[in-house]
């Protein structure tokens, strides 16, 4: 970029999700004039507004009034609330979604990051034009540096007959009028399991669809495997290595509405609605990036190196936008350490410790190789198990069917991973991912005291079942 340039900004950031907040703010901590550049009429993205926040706080509000936490102590039929209704779902989430916006406005605000409400397209590989919501004025700003952090949107397809309300995709959610009585879920990863469990949890009857074998692939197979279980004890039924070749919606006085979901195989399912999951599409069709010499893939993402820099110099991109593992926890630090990078300032990170917290119910958390991963690389491994049901916090919670698992190498006894399934999974992951920072061994849990009762007791445990399993 041409050092004789005028800069109307050090930074300026396209997109206020958790990825841009932290660019933005890391930026203007090293005393850099940085701008935000939101084209919605809120800040916070996907993550606080359609995505992340909402989507957790209403598995919360599912989780207290259908009374799960407290159905092995006091029965199935347990419920804190009877007939449950959409409109007590959405209190809570509203509640939360406005505190989580205030929070956010008050630290941009008080870092000095300027907030400019306009759509942001490239004009230049240093100059973004900004174009008025209403679709009026057109002002154009130059940076030295330009991080894209514009998140992603659900993918749809032009054959489906989205309305929003009975074939819909999960940022319509918040807006449903009423919860169904059954439900398909077309499409079987993150978001997809999670809404799957959520809707299952209010024992809405739950089929869930995909073309792939396996439900998370990525996670540790027994984990996933005692989800299923776990799912299909709560009447979720899966369709799994099928296809969907369409979707029909149709009304009439004897059914009344229905969805009809047409599989490949042939097979049929009649469901009261749809929630199609297939994944998410980077947003940056409206970009213009060639004119700032980038392009996107096929899935609208970018590519960048090591440092979050795309292929054009000065120009990162951080968060959803850039794909796997599409975290609001990684995207805030691929935010850090882009801005960071940008000003030549050193930061480092692991990761390869990145932790995975994937909100089912029950929730899973992972940190670290999996058993496939370690297989695969020809590693020596062993592993050792805690189950909720062995400890007296889980007995004490009424969760008897948590799982933690440690993995550790066979040989010097370094803890290679944790995966846990259970309540508090993705709070209790943390203390695995610390000790494996330090390369800490599986003997750290057996010299460690706990508190007791709590759920980290479980290290112990599993540390001594894996030690005992070396012979």
């Amino acid at each position: 970029m041409n050092a004789a340039v005028e800069y109307d900004y050090d930074m300026i950031v396209m997109g206020s999700g958790p990825a841009g907040q932290r660019a933005a703010i890391q930026a203007a901590k090293l005393g850099k004039k940085v701008a935000v550049i939101e084209h919605k009429a809120v800040v916070g993205g996907a993550c606080i507004n359609t995505g992340t926040i909402p989507s957790k706080t209403l598995r919360e509000a599912v989780m207290h009034l259908s009374g799960y936490r407290e159905r092995n102590i006091y029965g199935s039929s347990y419920q804190v609330k009877q007939n449950i209704t959409i409109e007590d779902l959405l209190f809570r989430a509203q509640f939360v979604i406005q505190a989580e916006l205030d929070v956010v406005r008050h630290q941009l605000q008080r870092n000095g990051v300027e907030m400019i409400a306009a759509e942001a397209k490239f004009a230049g590989p240093d100059t973004v034009a900004l174009v008025g919501l209403d679709g009026r004025g057109r002002r154009e700003v130059r940076a030295r540096r330009i991080v894209i952090a514009t998140g992603t949107n659900a993918t749809r397809s032009g054959r489906i007959p989205f309305d929003a309300q009975n074939i819909f995709i999960s940022d319509d959610v918040l807006g449903l009028k009423r919860l169904p009585k059954s439900l398909c879920v077309i499409g079987a990863g993150v978001i997809g399991a999670e809404y799957a469990t959520i809707f299952a949890t209010l024992g809405v009857r739950v089929t869930v669809v995909d073309k792939r074998d396996r439900l998370l692939d990525f996670v540790d197979h027994e984990i996933t495997d005692a989800l299923v279980y776990q799912m299909r004890q709560n009447r979720v039924t899966f369709r799994l290595g099928e296809e969907v070749e369409g979707l029909e919606y149709t009304e009439d006085a004897e059914h009344g509405a229905r969805v009809k979901v047409k599989l490949q195989s042939g097979k049929q399912i009649v469901t009261e609605k749809a929630l199609y999951s297939i994944g998410r599409t980077g947003a940056t069709g409206n970009l213009d990036l060639a004119h700032a010499g980038l392009t996107a893939d096929e899935r609208g993402r970018i590519k960048v190196d090591a440092h979050y820099q795309s292929d054009v110099k000065g120009i990162y991109a951080v968060g959803d936008v850039i794909g796997f593992p599409a975290l609001a926890s990684t995207s805030m630090e691929q935010g850090r350490l882009a801005a960071c990078h940008a000003f030549g300032v050193d930061a480092t990170s692991v990761p390869e410790l990145f932790p995975y917290g994937i909100y089912t119910i029950p929730e899973i958390s992972t940190c670290g190789k999996n058993e496939e991963e370690l297989t695969e690389a020809g590693v020596p491994y062993e592993v050792g198990k805690a189950r909720y049901q062995e400890i007296a916090r889980g007995q004490i919670i009424g969760d008897k069917t948590g799982l933690l698992k440690l993995v550790f190498h066979a040989e010097t006894r370094q803890l290679l991973g944790v995966h846990i399934i259970g309540e508090g999974a993705s709070e209790l992951v943390h203390i695995g991912q610390a000790v494996m920072a330090f390369d800490g061994t599986v003997d750290y849990f057996v010299r460690t005291v706990f508190n007791y009762p709590t759920l980290a007791e479980c290290y112990k445990t599993a540390a001594f079942d894996g030690i005992n399993r070396l012979g």
